[in-house]
């Protein structure tokens, strides 16, 4: 294992430089939005009143100071576990349990994630309960908290761990060509959960109800039409039972599909910014959106399942930590490790991406809609009503931001209409 020093030393310096970057970006980032609320003038934070800009920046601060911790927790969680031999133990009791089978192999890779998970829990707690509550936004109770914990460990049960099994037998049965048969079968696998989902799994965790008749279902049904789109349902979903945060969006495909909109954006948006925002949703769905991060996502891992496929027997990756070469399930744990330390430098790239289709479905509400206004409006009140920070410094938006920032975005929708 000594020959193998420079891997933990790679180890510890990718994780020490990513936590010097994440901390960096938060300090950042404060100092952007503090520097706004000293001076609002001409910056998106003039838009606020001096109470909301003020409660926006102690959430801001709130949650930045927290994800400090957070992160510095869980990288020093992932460091220890990984120094004193935890995942090996976890190894070999799966073995001596289920024997050296895709079943036991299955069994480590869900138990180490299980306890990863569970090592996160005071954070979760914490940052709901605490944080959350501070601000007026948690409406979670202790036993729907540990409800919903309870049924997301029965999905990952009966629907992943299955799967892990599967497609380790696959590396089993195919030989060298196993990655594409695993990429096969992952790609199926996700097109039916999408189908699925929103008829088996996300009733398990919210109540959907249809729409009341009346001017707003009107007006939405006139814009699906006008807008070339066919769904089975728009339903109203409870999300006030867990939070005052406000979403809407759109699940399921073909005859299945349907739109959900949360009770707390009914509540927070007038119709017609309701209408604007199911707008910017439907312009995903028009400009292919979905199929488009379908087909990206189909190919980083294609991709990324023939890279693991050249690292699997390597024995530099596995015998540092404790591990011995040729055992599948330590090989698998210790390639995902490293990837997640590795693609965070790759935040930015992949959400200009998502940034760039945010732009292209503002512009198709715009134009379906013949005006910016409700949609400009919508997204003001919703980022006042979730104290969402009007101006995060450029490089923790690259990092961390899927969607453009208000200003940008507010812009950009502004030249559409001056065009």
């Amino acid at each position: 294992m000594s020959g193998f020093g420079w891997i933990w030393l790679l180890f510890l310096s990718l994780v020490l430089l990513k936590l010097v970057m994440a901390h960096g970006l938060e300090w950042l980032n404060r100092r952007s939005l503090a520097a706004a609320a000293a001076h609002p003038e001409g910056t998106p934070a003039g838009n606020f009143t001096p109470d909301e800009i003020a409660k926006t920046v102690k959430y801001t601060e709130a949650k930045s100071v927290f994800s400090q911790i957070s992160t510095t927790y869980s990288d020093a969680v992932l460091v220890i576990f990984l120094a004193v031999g935890v995942f090996p133990w976890i190894y070999s009791t799966s073995l001596g349990a289920l024997g050296e089978s895709a079943w036991a192999e299955a069994a480590f890779l869900f138990a180490a994630g299980i306890l990863l998970s569970a090592a996160e829990l005071p954070l979760d707690w914490y940052s709901q309960f605490r944080l959350e509550e501070r601000f007026g936004f948690n409406k979670t109770t202790i036993s729907l908290w540990l409800l919903d914990m309870l049924k997301e460990f029965l999905l990952s049960l009966i629907l992943l761990y299955p799967l892990l099994v599967l497609v380790l037998k696959i590396v089993e049965w195919t030989g060298a060509a196993w990655w594409i048969w695993a990429w096969l079968t992952l790609t199926v696998f996700s097109l039916v959960v999408s189908i699925l989902a929103p008829i088996f799994i996300l009733p398990l965790f919210n109540r959907f109800t249809p729409l009341p008749e009346g001017d707003l279902r009107d007006l939405l049904e006139r814009l699906a039409r006008k807008a070339g789109i066919q769904f089975r349902t728009i339903e109203v979903m409870d999300g006030s039972r867990r939070s005052t945060h406000s979403n809407a969006f759109m699940t399921g495909i073909g005859r299945f599909r349907k739109i959900a909109l949360f009770d707390t954006l009914l509540d927070q948006l007038a119709h017609e910014e309701v209408q604007a925002v199911l707008a910017h949703e439907m312009g995903h769905l028009r400009k292919k959106h979905i199929v488009k991060q379908f087909l990206f996502s189909s190919v980083k891992s294609l991709l990324g399942l023939y890279l693991v496929s050249l690292l699997l027997n390597q024995s530099w990756l596995v015998e540092p930590f404790g591990f011995q070469t040729g055992q599948l399930g330590p090989a698998l744990l210790m390639i995902g490790v490293f990837a997640s330390l590795i693609l965070f430098w790759l935040n930015p790239l992949m959400n200009s991406l998502s940034r760039k289709y945010e732009y292209e479905a503002d512009r198709f509400a715009v134009e379906i809609l013949e005006k910016s206004s409700p949609l400009i409006g919508a997204l003001h009140k919703l980022h006042k009503e979730n104290l969402s920070n009007p101006t995060p410094h450029p490089w923790y938006s690259a990092f961390y931001y899927s969607h453009p920032t208000l200003y940008e975005r507010e812009q950009a929708m502004k030249r559409i209409r001056a065009a």
